[in-house]
Protein backbone atom coordinates (compact mmCIF):
# COMPACT_ATOMS: atom_id res chain seq x y z
CA UNK A 1 0.00 0.00 0.00
CA UNK A 2 1.34 2.94 -1.31
CA UNK A 3 1.16 6.27 1.08
CA UNK A 4 0.16 9.82 -0.16
CA UNK A 5 2.94 12.45 -0.32
CA UNK A 6 2.74 15.16 2.33
CA UNK A 7 0.18 18.14 1.51
CA UNK A 8 3.61 20.43 1.31
CA UNK A 9 5.02 18.05 -0.97
CA UNK A 10 7.78 18.23 -3.19
CA UNK A 11 9.51 20.14 -0.04
CA UNK A 12 12.28 18.08 0.91
CA UNK A 13 12.23 17.05 4.24
CA UNK A 14 15.18 19.00 5.80
CA UNK A 15 13.19 22.26 4.61
CA UNK A 16 10.23 20.57 6.31
CA UNK A 17 11.88 20.11 9.61
CA UNK A 18 13.27 23.60 9.55
CA UNK A 19 9.84 24.62 9.72
CA UNK A 20 8.83 22.36 12.25
CA UNK A 21 8.31 23.96 15.72
CA UNK A 22 10.20 22.79 17.22
CA UNK A 23 10.47 19.15 15.54
CA UNK A 24 8.64 16.73 13.53
CA UNK A 25 7.10 13.68 15.08
CA UNK A 26 6.27 10.32 13.81
CA UNK A 27 3.96 8.46 16.38
CA UNK A 28 4.43 10.81 19.43
CA UNK A 29 3.93 14.65 20.54
CA UNK A 30 7.46 16.65 20.46
CA UNK A 31 6.56 18.91 23.48
CA UNK A 32 5.80 16.29 26.12
CA UNK A 33 8.04 13.36 26.93
CA UNK A 34 6.72 9.70 26.84
CA UNK A 35 4.59 8.87 29.52
CA UNK A 36 4.33 5.43 32.31
CA UNK A 37 6.91 3.56 33.83
CA UNK A 38 8.44 1.94 30.81
CA UNK A 39 12.49 2.53 29.90
CA UNK A 40 12.43 4.46 26.15
CA UNK A 41 15.66 3.78 24.04
CA UNK A 42 16.33 7.28 22.43
CA UNK A 43 18.87 7.08 19.36
CA UNK A 44 21.29 10.05 18.07
CA UNK A 45 20.37 8.60 14.46
CA UNK A 46 22.19 11.07 12.39
CA UNK A 47 25.43 8.81 12.10
CA UNK A 48 24.42 5.65 13.82
CA UNK A 49 25.45 2.42 12.16
CA UNK A 50 23.23 0.34 14.18
CA UNK A 51 20.37 1.26 13.80
CA UNK A 52 18.67 -1.67 12.95
CA UNK A 53 20.32 -3.56 15.85
CA UNK A 54 18.55 -0.89 18.31
CA UNK A 55 14.99 -1.78 16.29
CA UNK A 56 15.67 -5.72 16.94
CA UNK A 57 16.25 -4.89 20.67
CA UNK A 58 13.39 -2.51 21.38
CA UNK A 59 11.08 -4.64 19.69
CA UNK A 60 11.60 -7.89 21.82
CA UNK A 61 11.52 -6.30 24.97
CA UNK A 62 8.02 -3.90 23.55
CA UNK A 63 9.90 -0.56 24.39
CA UNK A 64 9.43 2.52 22.32
CA UNK A 65 12.50 3.86 20.86
CA UNK A 66 13.26 7.26 19.57
CA UNK A 67 15.80 7.82 16.61
CA UNK A 68 16.20 11.37 16.65
CA UNK A 69 17.96 13.54 13.67
CA UNK A 70 18.27 16.46 11.51
CA UNK A 71 16.94 14.89 8.31
CA UNK A 72 14.25 12.69 7.20
CA UNK A 73 15.52 8.49 7.32
CA UNK A 74 14.48 5.66 6.23
CA UNK A 75 13.11 3.26 9.59
CA UNK A 76 11.05 0.21 10.00
CA UNK A 77 7.33 0.66 10.51
CA UNK A 78 6.06 0.17 14.14
CA UNK A 79 3.90 1.25 16.73
CA UNK A 80 6.92 1.47 19.17
CA UNK A 81 9.77 3.24 16.65
CA UNK A 82 9.06 6.72 16.35
CA UNK A 83 10.97 9.22 13.96
CA UNK A 84 11.94 12.73 15.45
CA UNK A 85 13.22 15.10 12.65
CA UNK A 86 14.58 18.01 14.58
CA UNK A 87 15.28 21.71 13.38
CA UNK A 88 18.77 21.92 11.73
CA UNK A 89 21.13 23.71 14.14
CA UNK A 90 23.95 22.50 16.42
CA UNK A 91 22.87 19.58 18.61
CA UNK A 92 19.31 20.14 18.19
CA UNK A 93 19.25 16.69 18.28
CA UNK A 94 21.18 16.56 21.27
CA UNK A 95 18.69 18.97 23.26
CA UNK A 96 15.90 16.73 21.92
CA UNK A 97 17.33 13.76 23.78
CA UNK A 98 18.46 15.04 27.02
CA UNK A 99 15.69 17.13 27.60
CA UNK A 100 13.06 14.55 27.62
CA UNK A 101 15.51 11.02 29.25
CA UNK A 102 14.85 9.98 32.29
CA UNK A 103 16.42 7.70 34.83
CA UNK A 104 15.28 4.67 33.38
CA UNK A 105 15.94 5.01 30.26
CA UNK A 106 18.87 4.06 27.85
CA UNK A 107 20.54 6.71 24.87
CA UNK A 108 22.80 4.79 22.37
CA UNK A 109 24.99 7.76 20.78
CA UNK A 110 28.53 8.12 20.05
CA UNK A 111 28.54 11.97 20.92
CA UNK A 112 30.61 12.59 24.31
CA UNK A 113 29.41 15.48 25.83
CA UNK A 114 25.57 14.10 25.21
CA UNK A 115 26.68 10.86 26.73
CA UNK A 116 27.41 13.24 29.76
CA UNK A 117 24.21 15.15 29.86
CA UNK A 118 22.37 12.08 29.89
CA UNK A 119 24.24 10.48 32.38
CA UNK A 120 23.89 13.34 34.96
CA UNK A 121 20.07 12.31 34.29
CA UNK A 122 20.35 8.85 35.78
CA UNK A 123 20.22 7.09 31.83
CA UNK A 124 22.12 4.18 30.57
CA UNK A 125 24.07 5.53 27.89
CA UNK A 126 25.72 3.07 24.96
CA UNK A 127 27.79 3.78 22.12
CA UNK A 128 27.51 2.23 18.77
CA UNK A 129 30.64 -0.02 19.47
CA UNK A 130 29.25 -1.60 22.46
CA UNK A 131 31.18 0.68 24.86
CA UNK A 132 29.17 1.79 28.02
CA UNK A 133 29.44 5.26 29.19
CA UNK A 134 29.82 5.09 33.08
CA UNK A 135 30.01 8.55 35.14
CA UNK A 136 33.44 7.30 36.64
CA UNK A 137 34.12 7.28 32.90
CA UNK A 138 32.83 10.52 31.54
CA UNK A 139 35.27 13.11 32.78
CA UNK A 140 38.05 11.08 31.05
CA UNK A 141 36.21 10.95 27.53
CA UNK A 142 35.34 14.44 27.82
CA UNK A 143 39.32 15.62 28.23
CA UNK A 144 40.32 12.77 25.57
CA UNK A 145 37.88 14.42 23.01
CA UNK A 146 39.05 17.98 24.15
CA UNK A 147 42.50 17.00 23.48
CA UNK A 148 42.14 15.27 20.10
CA UNK A 149 39.99 18.14 19.10
CA UNK A 150 42.67 20.08 19.93
CA UNK A 151 45.89 18.19 18.28
CA UNK A 152 43.40 17.79 15.33
CA UNK A 153 43.30 21.28 14.69
CA UNK A 154 46.87 22.32 14.92
CA UNK A 155 47.88 19.86 11.99
CA UNK A 156 49.35 16.98 14.88
CA UNK A 157 46.77 14.49 14.47
CA UNK A 158 44.26 13.91 11.32
CA UNK A 159 41.44 12.36 13.28
CA UNK A 160 40.94 8.84 11.61
CA UNK A 161 38.58 6.67 13.14
CA UNK A 162 38.62 2.98 13.34
CA UNK A 163 36.15 1.21 10.90
CA UNK A 164 33.04 -0.08 12.35
CA UNK A 165 32.92 -4.02 12.45
CA UNK A 166 31.33 -6.95 13.15
CA UNK A 167 32.61 -7.46 16.83
CA UNK A 168 31.42 -3.59 16.96
CA UNK A 169 27.83 -4.29 16.41
CA UNK A 170 27.99 -7.84 17.79
CA UNK A 171 29.49 -6.00 20.85
CA UNK A 172 26.82 -3.24 21.15
CA UNK A 173 23.49 -5.89 20.69
CA UNK A 174 24.85 -8.01 24.02
CA UNK A 175 25.60 -4.44 25.68
CA UNK A 176 21.68 -2.68 24.85
CA UNK A 177 20.52 -6.23 26.06
CA UNK A 178 22.42 -5.89 29.35
CA UNK A 179 21.47 -2.19 29.46
CA UNK A 180 17.62 -2.92 29.02
CA UNK A 181 17.53 -5.63 31.39
CA UNK A 182 19.34 -3.51 34.58
CA UNK A 183 17.04 -1.05 33.35
CA UNK A 184 13.39 -3.16 34.02
CA UNK A 185 15.10 -4.36 37.38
Amino acid sequence: MRRASPPCWPLRWPELARRAEPAITQGVSSDTPPTGASTTIYVDADACPVKDEAVRVAERHGLDIHFVSNAFMRLPEGPLIHRVVVAEGPDAADDWIAERIEARDIAVTADIPLAARCLKKGAAVIGPTGKPFTEAGIGMALAMRELSQHLRETGESKGYNASFTKQDRSRFLEALELAVRRARG
